[in-house]
């Protein structure tokens, strides 16, 4: 078996009018400096899921080699079975896949293999992008910690899942890629609502005909610094940007226990404290002038991640979730509504209440 090794530190050398990316020519210097990329897909037929992230933490502060932690993990999903996941070390390549790589062009293919050291999970993909980025967005809170993240729809993913000891083969498969960047403590972060959804019709090689992405983030500290927005794509085209004071979110029900999944398998080991529960409806509406949007999705299965906290002794945790969503409004004097299926974050402290 291969041993694991992470990818280096992602430092983009200049070429021509900017860095390549996907962040920024510049070393992690704080323990706790972020990076992440982060990639999620769901099969066209509707029967596959997947999460995965790669983050870059900052050295200590007295560590001599001054390097950045490196951790990845990887979830996969079949309807109707629980979340899957590998530990916090997926073998990745050396150089990942990111829309914000540059140069990078429209429908031009590129691998991603992830995989757990068990073997499995794992996916061989082909990943192309067909749309176009959001404009990056900010979070400042708790004094000097602030969080930055862009983000873009219509990512197509073609190629092989392997777990729960089978393959799927061929799959083709549309979803979403972010990458994240800033400086903050989990307890610092408070918690998020994060999502996004993709017309799974029409042609393989086309942008999504509708595509959207919503966050909403609840820093502990100060009062005003919560923050949201929902984005909207047409046609691999950023068409319409709302923001916060534009946004509403309601939450109904609770998702059943036996639905959800702790991982990685090794957290189970540890006494950690349970989460808030998982809601079982969340609907997300926003309008500007004459245009609206509403995403309303219902929880089907969640994958608790339970991430370690850096400042504190509470852990943090990431709830992954599937299912149905209807997605529905007006763009332009033109009204238009998809039903599909869509992935959310539900993350926030774990406090035992």
């Amino acid at each position: 078996m291969q041993a694991f090794r992470p990818p280096p530190e992602p430092i983009a050398r200049v070429r021509g009018l900017g860095p390549a990316g996907p962040f920024p020519r510049a070393p992690l210097g704080d323990p706790i400096e972020r990076r992440w990329l982060h990639y999620a897909f769901l099969s066209r037929d509707g029967r596959l899921g997947m999460v995965a992230n790669a983050a870059w933490l900052g050295p200590d502060r007295d560590d001599p080699e001054r390097r950045a932690r490196f951790t990845t993990i990887l979830l996969l999903h079949e309807r109707g079975r629980p979340w899957v996941a590998s530990q916090f070390n997926a073998r990745t390549p050396e150089l990942l896949w990111s829309a914000f790589r540059l140069p990078h062009r429209l429908h031009e293919s590129s691998p991603l293999a992830l995989r757990s050291t068990a073997d499995e999970p794992a996916v061989d993909l082909r990943l192309r992008r067909t749309s176009t980025p959001c404009t990056s967005q900010c979070a400042p809170f708790a004094g000097d910690h602030h969080l930055r993240w862009q983000s873009e729809a219509g990512v197509r993913a073609q190629g092989d899942w392997h777990f729960d000891g089978r393959a799927h083969l061929g799959v083709d498969a549309v979803g979403y890629h972010e990458r994240v960047r800033g400086r903050w403590g989990w307890p610092e972060l408070g918690e998020w609502v994060f999502g996004f959804a993709n017309d799974m019709g029409g042609p393989a090689d086309a942008p999504p005909e509708y595509a959207a992405v919503f966050t909403f983030i609840r820093p502990v500290r100060p009062a005003d610094a919560a923050t949201a927005s929902v984005m909207l794509w047409h046609r691999g085209r950023l068409r319409r940007h709302f923001p916060r004071r534009n946004v509403s979110l309601a939450v109904r029900g609770t998702l059943e226990r036996d639905a959800v999944r702790q991982v990685p398998a090794l957290s189970r080991l540890f006494g950690v404290p349970p989460m808030a529960p998982v809601p079982e409806r969340l609907v997300i509406s926003a309008r500007l002038g004459e245009d609206w949007i509403v995403l309303d999705f219902e929880s089907e299965a969640a994958a608790r991640v339970v991430i370690p906290s850096e400042t504190s002794l509470r852990p943090f945790s990431v709830h992954e979730v599937v299912g149905p969503c209807l997605l529905h409004g007006a763009l332009a004097g033109r009204p238009f509504a998809i039903e599909t299926r869509g992935i959310v974050e539900f993350a926030g402290g774990a406090d035992g209440d």
